[in-house]
C-alpha cells in the first residue's frame, strides 16, 4: 500500500513524537508499505522555519537526511494534482493540506493524519 504522510505525520514520525499514533507509525515501518511526503511538505515546512515557527533539530537542511534513512520517496506536485486541488470544496483553506489530500486523491494513497477535515475530502 502506498501512503501519504502529512506534514505534521512525517515530523512527529522522525521526532518520535507521541503525538503520532502507533497505528500510524506501524503504517510507516510495515516494509509491504511504501510512504511518501508531497513535495508540498517540505515547502512547508521551509517556510515555517525561515519565519521562525518550526524549529528543526540540525536545521532545515536535515530533513532531506530524515526523508532518505527512512524509506520516505517525496511526490512531487502535477498538473493533475493541482486540477483536482481546483475542484475541492472549500472545507478547509489551507493551500498546502489542499494539494496534500489533492494528492492522495489522484494517487489513490492513503493520508496518514491527525486532521480530521481530511474525511471530509476521502
Amino acid at each position: 500500500m502506498e501512503i501519504l504522510l502529512d506534514t505534521h505525520a512525517f515530523l512527529w514520525f522522525v521526532s518520535g513524537n507521541s503525538e503520532l499514533s502507533q497505528n500510524a507509525i506501524n503504517a510507516i515501518l510495515d516494509p509491504s508499505n511504501k510512504p511518501y511526503l508531497s513535495i508540498a511538505s517540505l515547502w512547508e515546512i521551509s517556510i515555517k522555519t525561515s519565519i521562525g515557527k518550526l524549529q528543526i533539530l540540525g536545521g532545515y537542511d536535515s530533513i532531506i537526511d530524515d526523508v532518505t534513512n527512512n524509506g520516505i520517496e517525496i511526490l512531487p506536485i502535477t498538473f493533475v494534482h493541482t486540477s483536482e486541488q481546483n475542484k475541492l470544496p472549500f472545507h478547509h483553506r489551507d493551500p498546502f493540506d489542499r494539494i496534500i489530500v489533492s494528492q492522495a486523491i489522484i494517487e489513490n494513497m492513503d493520508l496518514v493524519s491527525i486532521d480530521a477535515i481530511f474525511d471530509r475530502f476521502l
